[in-house]
């Protein structure tokens, strides 16, 4: 093993990436997280004795993760198990209308023969072109790349891929280009939904966003003991290397001398010398300076706006009525309102769209009795501005479960049976967001390119998670961690290329 001591502070997806990454390159790896075990923002909590997942819930991008376990001599077939689901999502709105898209393109195009129009499955087949090409252009020259400019992707893409994104219109919103794209209102309605896997709005967002529903067609599974069982077969197998955990452990600062990290000090007081530091946590808190002044030039002063906050249930009773399938997505009529109330109004939506995930469904032994369920509406990241009332989330959760009633599914849970998770709770978990779940909103066309990169403005300290590039969601923060465990062996390895010894003939151990 290196000498080269490496911190890592923050043990979500990026940070447990990142952590296991470097100590397979032979690094010496500490991990420090407030919490009692890995995960961040994917976590489970428990429920009269059952496990619900109550942070991230759809896995995609598989790809990601078998590159980043392919990295370290491991199949994440071998580690973690995975099912294919059938149905991506099930989709209902006010009318009593329902649909649902499936994994094969072909029964999502009848499915919306029978529930719109053939006119209407014709467009989704030109949607399907359409998505595939900008995301075909768009996944190696920005999703994949460490640091893209609009220069940079202008010239990576080259016409062709000019000409694909020019297809989507003058600078459009994504709300703008599927109106383009479909006369249906629920199907816009539906393909404008993606906006909110960025915590942002589809009035606001950049039509490029349409990439995330490639991203579903591409395949959705389900991960055998929920997506926890993923964060915790990352944690042994960094275990493995040796890399060692500090659980309840806060850093308080990280510190520098020279113009360059040198450690971090603990809440505790105890300080852990470092080479190098990788943060996994939003950029904000090092705007701020709640990680030491030293590090507030580590990104540029300028404060985004926040993305997307929720009102979350994490839920343990039976259901009746409506058939749930794992993804459900409950719509009302004025879409527009919804996003006004949030990013306008700064308040809870009065008629949110309900996202329900049925952990026990999408196989073919459906629950016969109690199930597992987070139920989620989008909220404003104002945890730390605002204070609700009891009354006012209660008031909030007897709206939600009363719309889902309208809708005929019933939730038969007593105060017992659920455990409520709202913008103040996330607020004290992820200090400097106000509960913002995705980082920074991406409003407009240069929002993408306004995220910090994994090597950050003070020399050895590098960035991952949600708030950094390549942007938020489960795939997006493990590319995170890996793009930032790879320009800091970069950086290594160039040091050592350089060092004295080469030059007089030592010997360079890389």
């Amino acid at each position: 093993m290196s000498d080269e001591h490496v911190v890592v502070v923050g043990a979500g997806m990026a940070g447990l990436v990142s952590a296991l990454q470097l100590a397979h390159r032979g690094m010496k790896v500490t991990v420090v997280d407030p919490a009692d075990q890995p995960g961040g923002k994917i976590r489970q909590l428990m429920v009269q004795g059952a496990a619900i997942d109550s942070g991230p819930t759809v896995f995609t991008m598989r790809w990601v993760f078998e590159q980043i376990y392919a990295a370290v001599g491991e199949r994440l077939g071998d580690q973690v198990q995975l099912e294919q689901l059938p149905i991506i999502g099930r989709h209902a709105w006010t009318d009593g209308s329902t649909l649902d898209l499936f994994a094969d393109p072909e029964q999502s195009r009848e499915a919306i023969r029978a529930f719109s129009s053939p006119q209407e499955a014709d467009r989704f087949d030109k949607f399907c072109q359409l998505i595939r090409k900008v995301y075909d252009t768009l996944e190696g020259p920005y999703i994949r790349a460490a640091s893209p400019t609009p220069l940079s992707l202008t010239k990576d893409i080259g016409w062709q891929g000019l000409g694909v994104l020019g297809g989507l219109g003058a600078m459009p919103t994504l709300w703008q280009s599927l109106r383009h794209q479909f006369s249906d209102p629920r199907l816009i309605q539906l393909f404008g939904r993606y906006a909110t896997y960025c915590g942002s709005s589809p009035w606001a967002a950049p039509a490029t966003l349409m990439l995330i529903a490639q991203v579903e067609l591409d395949g959705v599974w389900s991960v055998r003991g929920g997506i926890h069982a993923l964060v915790k077969n990352l944690e042994k197998l960094a275990l493995q290397r040796g890399v060692t955990f500090k659980y309840k452990n806060w850093c308080q600062r990280i510190n520098t001398s020279q113009g360059r990290v040198i450690g971090v000090t603990l809440q505790s007081g105890e300080v852990l010398n470092a080479d190098k530091v990788v943060f996994n946590g939003d950029a904000q808190a090092l705007r701020d300076g709640l990680l030491g002044p030293q590090a507030q030039g580590a990104v540029s002063a300028k404060s985004p706006p926040r993305s997307l906050s929720a009102m979350t249930w994490s839920v343990h009773a039976r259901t009746s009525g409506f058939a749930l399938d794992r993804h459900n997505i409950f719509f009302q009529n004025n879409y527009a309102r919804e996003f006004e109330d949030i990013f306008g109004q700064q308040r809870l939506p009065q008629q949110p769209t309900v996202y329900v995930c049925a952990q026990d469904r999408g196989t073919d032994t459906p629950p016969t009795d109690k199930e597992r369920l987070l139920c989620l509406i989008n909220a404003p990241a104002v945890g730390d501005s605002q204070a609700w009332t009891q009354e006012t989330i209660q008031a909030c959760q007897t709206q939600t479960f009363s719309m889902l009633q309208s809708f005929g599914l019933s939730v038969h849970a007593g105060s017992q049976d659920l455990i409520c998770t709202t913008p103040q709770d996330f607020a004290q978990r992820f200090p400097a967001t106000g509960g913002a779940l995705y980082g920074q909103a991406t409003h407009g066309w240069m929002a993408a390119f306004a995220r910090p990169y994994g090597r950050s403005q003070l020399p050895g300290l590098y960035l991952a998670g949600g708030s950094i590039h390549p942007g938020p969601g489960m795939p997006m923060a493990a590319l995170s961690g890996r793009m930032a465990a790879e320009a800091l062996v970069a950086d290594r390895n160039s040091t050592k290329r350089f060092h004295p010894a080469a030059t007089f003939g030592g010997t360079l151990t890389q």
